[in-house]
């Protein structure tokens, strides 16, 4: 493992396990508007590409449903309005990141998360968990294209003062991956996220640790 003096980090998955919080927004917005719930793995496959792509799928996918704009307005209203105040009933971080994360600090990396979640609900997560350690917390934001597109990235060196030089990207999921190659950075997968080393493998991942600990050098 090669030691980097920028670590840009993706959050669902990689820094904290947050499944159990939004599949329960999940299935409380499609209950209340009378869909049956999802399963948690279903969820797991569903994520990654923004709570939008992941309402659209938990309501259509595999459903006899047409699409109507008016009721996936509603039902994404009811998800946002509840995963604002549910996001950290179950969530955690994934053991060994506190101390990855402050080691970092330690060692005096810069630390950034670049995540599709919304910002927001990025913000108060990092915030809870991790305090004023990272220097960006880049979630979606309406000028920015989403992950696998590099302004992400790219908005989170800039805030930094950093360059793509001696930076490294951290994530669990193929989507992460592209991000990385899109920005031009090496990438190490997690495994202890939403995607198994088999799915990683298979769309290209070289660089995997079991453990945050092999993170560092």
């Amino acid at each position: 493992m090669k030691d980097y003096s920028t670590y840009v980090f993706d959050l669902d998955g990689t820094l904290i396990d947050t499944i159990g919080d939004l599949a329960a927004a999940v299935n409380h917005s499609l209950t209340l508007n009378g869909l049956e719930p999802r399963s948690e793995k279903e969820v797991l496959g569903f994520v990654g590409n923004g709570v939008q792509r992941l309402m659209e799928l938990a309501i259509y996918d595999g459903r006899e449903i047409e699409f109507d704009q008016a009721f996936f307005d509603k039902v994404f209203l009811e998800f946002k309005t509840y995963y604002k105040a549910h996001s950290m009933d179950l969530s955690r971080p994934y053991e060994g990141i506190p101390e990855l994360i402050n080691e970092l600090r330690c060692r005096g990396k810069a630390m950034a998360v670049v995540t599709n979640k919304m910002q927001e609900a990025a913000e108060d997560i990092v915030r809870t968990f991790f305090g004023d350690i990272f220097g960006a917390v880049v979630g979606d934001n309406p000028n920015l294209r989403r992950k696998p597109a590099p302004d992400m990235v790219d908005e989170a060196l800039r805030r930094m003062g950093r360059t793509k030089e001696d930076t490294v990207y951290i994530g669990d999921s193929d989507v992460d991956l592209a991000t990385a190659r899109n920005s031009g950075l090496p990438c190490i997968s997690v495994l202890w996220g939403f995607r198994t080393r088999s799915f990683l493998e298979s769309v290209g991942a070289d660089c995997l640790v079991e453990k945050p600990s092999e993170i560092l050098v």
